[in-house]
């Protein structure tokens, strides 16, 4: 069998400039702030219903459980692999915008809603709304340099 002489697609110069640009939007301690705060910020949402108290709202605790740990682990995504996961920093925007109008969607949650329930799930959805928004222009930031 012959040795392979041409470079893989992963050597293709393209690639390779899109990983360095990638790479640099990431290492800015504002980029490192942001991933930080943005991992805080899933694991307070996905505990928020045992920390505020409202865990005797089962439907809202678990929406705040698995919308947490999903933005958790984009946040994570994010600072291992931001060239391949920066085009779901507006699906962890959309996260953000669930925690602020998911208690009055999700159903059982309306007559057991207090101000602490609600406060806490518009000051986590606003911070991850803003978290994520500002990781998606990272990568525009560094594409118009």
């Amino acid at each position: 069998m012959a040795a392979r002489t041409t470079p893989g697609i992963e050597e293709h110069p393209d690639i390779m400039a899109l990983r360095a640009r990638s790479e640099r939007a990431t290492v800015t301690p504002a980029a490192q702030a942001m991933e930080g705060l943005s991992l805080l910020a899933g694991l307070y949402l996905a505990a928020s219903p045992w920390i505020v108290g409202f865990n005797t709202i089962p439907t809202l605790a678990v929406s705040n459980l698995i919308a947490g740990l999903a933005f958790a682990f984009m946040a994570v995504g994010f600072g291992s692999a931001y060239e391949r996961t920066h085009g779901m920093s507006w699906a962890a925007a959309c996260i953000g915008v669930w925690a602020v109008v998911s208690p009055w969607i999700v159903s059982g949650a309306g007559p057991l809603l207090t101000g602490g329930v609600i406060a806490s799930n518009i000051i986590v959805g606003v911070v991850a709304f803003c978290l994520a928004a500002g990781t998606a222009m990272l990568g525009r930031a560094e594409l118009r340099r």
